[in-house]
């Protein structure tokens, strides 16, 4: 039997931010806006110079400042929590809005320490585009989710996000989590991801920018990398009819993903340097 309304656990959402004026109002909305009764709604904003602190004060109940990156924003806002669960965004997501009903009744249900959410990107342009049919491969593929509804239990002190990441410290707490034999369930819902109208010189920034934390991630989990990698191109041969249905968007895709190589090498050969001079760029 469900508990009752009454008895459902406090979820603590807490949306980590830094100038992201266009698209927080629709995050934090589709929070407030829930079905789920039981939710306090934190944002940690990074020092932003738009309007986005204005937006957060006016939806959320807590909003603090923190940085200098995500790791540490998302650990700022798990020692703010009250709930008993934590469920973390980022600040271009728009939630259903069954989604933490839906969460907590799969962690629930199955005893799940951590569930993850399925996402689909939307936004304007051939490239974006691209990267929706590329998470359309995915959304059936537990493996490659990474946690985001958490039992804050399993957050607390050095057990949260790893500072010394920024790109890879979701797939980071995923591989602990099992580690530790936790239990990660895939939740039926799925969350938008509104990435605009990304561009090439987009896309490179930031797998750059992530790149240079794949020498810490990869010393964290051996394997994990090529691992990685090789599931994703896995779920490709598996949705293979997916993508021949639309080849030029497929070919797009694959033209970007190796890009995104490119990035990813660079970033890191940039992160191995960082890391031979004890620092962390």
């Amino acid at each position: 039997m469900s508990p009752s309304s009454s008895e459902r656990p406090l979820v603590t959402v807490v949306v980590p931010t830094r100038d992201n004026e266009r698209t927080i109002r629709a995050c934090l909305s589709s929070v407030v806006a829930q079905t789920y009764e039981h939710v306090e709604l934190v944002v940690v904003d990074n020092h932003s110079s738009d309007a986005t602190p204005r937006i957060a004060r006016e939806l959320a109940g807590t909003v603090v400042v923190a940085g200098p990156e995500r790791s540490a924003q998302r650990n700022t806002g798990i020692a703010a929590a009250r709930g008993e669960w934590v469920l973390w965004l980022d600040s271009d997501m728009v939630l259903p809005a069954r989604t933490i009903d839906v969460a907590v009744d799969t962690a629930l249900a199955t005893g799940a320490s951590a569930v993850a959410l399925p996402e689909r990107t939307v936004g304007e342009g051939f490239w974006t585009a691209c990267r929706a049919l590329e998470r359309e491969c995915y959304l059936d593929d537990p493996w490659l989710h990474n946690p985001r509804l958490v039992r804050r239990e399993l957050l607390l002190g050095d057990a949260g996000f790893d500072l010394s990441m920024s790109g890879p410290e979701d797939a980071d707490l995923r591989m602990r989590l099992r580690d530790a034999g936790r239990h990660i369930e895939l939740a039926p819902v799925i969350v938008d991801h509104d990435e605009g109208r990304l561009t090439i010189a987009d896309v490179l920034r930031k797998r750059y920018y992530y790149g240079r934390s794949i020498p810490a991630f990869a010393a964290q989990h051996e394997g994990a990398v090529s691992a990685q990698g090789r599931a994703v191109l896995r779920s490709y041969a598996r949705n293979h009819r997916r993508l021949l249905r639309d080849p030029g968007h497929a070919a797009g895709m694959v033209a970007m993903r190796s890009l995104e190589v490119v990035g990813y090498a660079l970033g890191a050969r940039r992160g191995r340097a960082d890391r031979a001079r004890g620092t962390k760029g």
